[in-house]
């Protein structure tokens, strides 16, 4: 008896050990002493020259004149449309998008649009002539398949719109975690999160923006929700995507053009 009692009264305190640790995170401010904690916090980590970076990243992509600005996924649907077409075009170019040049989604969206691209549309067109329009995407034969199932599911759960989150835009056939917070972001006009692709990722680990080297890109994205402030998440997609274009290209990056050339850990200094 006296060893249940002994268990049941340290349930409370380590409940609210719990619950204080969950406070003091979410709110990252003060000292911790309404928490009872001795020491004060941390300050979070950031990478060094973090900010001088970025604002220089943001000049050199200050004419907007990089493929993702001219054909990336914001221009690809018709903004003339209903709202439930124009996000549901949105998907669907972000699932053409993938392993693609924005100048072949962008031509393949075109032709789409032509046919009238709407989810009954879709649904109406047998899998060889949507392979048709969509060729030469990259992977255009799975895209075929995942882009029938997840129009389908779209028609059936959702009353032919798309989700409202992440959490049910990943469930979709096709759609990963970097098409779904693009789309949390063009289509619900919502940041939810850092959309992370090749050029993101690629850039990010150059600059050590992260902790420490990453692998994958949901690594990165954790990574840089972690420190980066929340303000910028919307615009570090299509600034950095941009930049990869043009000047930090996967093979043989432009760092002679580059204007943080002095303060880049892998800038090729000649």
């Amino acid at each position: 008896a006296a060893s249940q009692v002994h268990s049941t009264a340290g349930i409370p305190r380590r409940s609210r050990r719990r619950k204080s640790i969950a406070i003091a995170y979410e709110s990252g401010q003060g000292d911790g002493a309404e928490q009872g904690m001795s020491e004060p916090q941390r300050p979070r980590w950031e990478p060094r020259d973090w900010r001088q970076q970025l604002e220089r990243i943001r000049e050199m992509r200050r004419k907007r004149d990089a493929p993702v600005d001219e054909m990336g996924v914001q221009k690809c649907y018709d903004s003339s449309a209903p709202p439930q077409v124009m996000r549901y075009q949105v998907l669907l170019s972000l699932m053409l998008s993938s392993q693609t040049k924005d100048q072949v989604t962008s031509a393949a969206m075109l032709r789409l649009r032509q046919h009238g691209l709407t989810v009954d549309s879709i649904l109406q067109m047998d899998d060889a002539t949507l392979g048709q329009i969509i060729y030469p995407v990259g992977f255009w034969r799975n895209k075929v398949k995942y882009i029938k199932q997840t129009t389908a599911i779209l028609k059936q759960k959702y009353g032919g719109d798309i989700p409202r989150t992440v959490e049910e835009l990943v469930q979709l056939p096709g759609v990963g975690p970097k098409m779904a917070y693009l789309a949390m972001n063009i289509a619900w006009d919502s940041v939810s999160g850092i959309a992370v692709d090749t050029h993101v990722h690629r850039i990010t680990n150059r600059l050590k923006w992260v902790k420490k080297e990453t692998k994958y890109p949901e690594e990165t994205r954790v990574a840089l929700e972690d420190w980066l402030p929340r303000d910028l998440w919307r615009e570090i997609n299509w600034l950095l995507v941009g930049f990869g274009q043009q000047t930090c290209l996967p093979v043989n990056p432009r760092c002679n053009e580059c204007l943080n050339q002095d303060i880049c850990p892998a800038a090729k200094r000649r």
